[in-house]
Parts: structure tokens; sequence; C-alpha cells
């Protein structure tokens, strides 16, 4: 924990490509997780920075046909070997028939998305030493506000196998984020021209309004406090600890 705290002081106010820089150099087994825009923004980065470069994303089967486009267009476009992670079907299976295909509307999202999203990933993560995320700071008042740009994975680490977390655009703004789309030209969601900021699965995703937080039109149902899938669980440990 020493060595991750001191690595959080050297990297803290770095650059994005920094960090990444630094990740690779200290990590050999790496992935960068990908899903949106952000994401894309850490592939542009990081494939002119290693040979070594792993991505993968989870399908949780409800995620839109524009969603699936962009992956393929990523894939192809960066030549990139993309590693699809899958829910356990027969845990699908067994949601669906004994709560049907939109329980989340009625007992909150965290079931279907522990099961679509979080159990993939944490198999994902027993594999890997450390993980890079797109998260910002400013992505979510409620929980995201702590978000540092390097940490130990409170959530996916275990005794045996400790995980570190980069977060190399803790802190960039939405506005840096696309800046940096359109100049480099890189792939993104088409789903963000229909008014769609925050993209996540197709029952739970619906476009903001002028002036709403990107987080809005996630998970509208629920609180403000809740909108997490669990993918970054400890920064709903940080939000309650600082609240």
């Amino acid at each position: 924990m020493n060595d991750i705290n001191q690595l959080q002081a050297e990297l803290q106010g770095q650059s994005p490509r920094s960090i990444l820089k630094a990740a690779f150099q200290r990590y050999e087994n790496i992935a960068i997780s990908f899903s949106g825009a952000e994401d894309v923004v850490l592939i542009e980065m990081a494939h002119r920075l290693t040979d070594n470069l792993k991505v993968f994303t989870i399908d949780t089967g409800r995620l839109h046909p524009e969603t699936y486009e962009f992956l393929e267009q990523v894939r192809k476009h960066y030549d990139l070997d993309i590693e699809v992670l899958f829910p356990d079907s027969q845990e699908v299976q067994e949601l669906v028939r004994d709560k049907g295909l939109f329980s989340f509307y009625e007992d909150g999202h965290s079931e279907c998305c522990g099961i679509r999203k979080v159990n993939p990933l944490r198999k994902k993560l027993a594999q890997v030493d450390a993980w890079i995320t797109g998260q910002r700071k400013d992505q979510s008042p409620g929980t995201r506000n702590d978000v540092p740009t390097v940490q130990l994975d409170s959530a996916f680490s275990t005794p045996a196998h400790p995980l570190v977390k980069f977060n190399p655009l803790a802190n960039w703004s939405s506005q840096e984020v696309w800046d940096y789309i359109r100049i480099s030209e890189a792939p993104y969601n088409k789903l963000h021209e229909k008014g769609f900021v925050s993209i996540g699965c197709q029952p739970c995703t619906r476009p903001v309004l002028p002036g709403q937080h990107e987080r809005e039109g996630r998970w509208w149902w629920e609180e403000a406090t809740k909108k997490e899938c669990g993918l970054h669980a400890d920064n709903l440990i940080a939000s309650t600890q600082s609240h």
C-alpha cells in the first residue's frame, strides 16, 4: 500500500499520457477496460506507448445496436484484439426466469448489473495485476468526486491478489475528452449525436437534456448516489466515507 501511495503522490497532477506511460512501465500484466468515449481516449494514447496493449469489454447482452457497431469500429480502427467478456448464461437465465427482463425498474439495478457486469469483470480482474479505467471525477458528483489517478482497488483486490487501478483521466473534464477525440479523429459511439452522454445498457440509458448532468441519463429512476453499476464499487465506499 505504501508503494501505491508513493506512486499516487508521484502521478498526482501528471498528464493522462504520463500516467499511462508509468502504468505500462510498472506493470506488464495490465489491461484497459473499454466501453465509452473516455476509454477510446485511453486507447488512442496507449497504442502509441506500448506494443503490449490489452483491452477488454463487457457485453451484457443488453447493449444498444450503436454500441456494438462502436466496439467493432474501435477494433478495426486500432487493429486490436478486444477481449469480449460475457455473463454466465445460467445466472442470466435464472434472473430472467424468476423476475422477468425488467426487474431493475422495480427493485434497483444492482442485481442485474451484478450478474451481467460485475461477475464477468471479477473473473477477468483476477487474471491481471492492474487495470486502467476512464473514470473522471466530474462524471458523478455523488460518487466519483474522490477518484484518484492510481489506487489499490478495494472492490476487487483480495489478500492473495492485490489489484491496482489506474484512472488517468481522473482530472479531465468531459470537454477535454471530446476535444481530444475531435483532434485525434478517434471513433465514438453515434449515440452521442442523439443526446446520450453516459452510455450503458439500452433499458437503463437515456439522453439527457441541456443543463442536465451526464449521469442523469443512467438509472434515472434511482437516487443520484446509487448511479454506479458495481464496476467501480469502491467509489461508493469512498463517497460514503466522505459524507
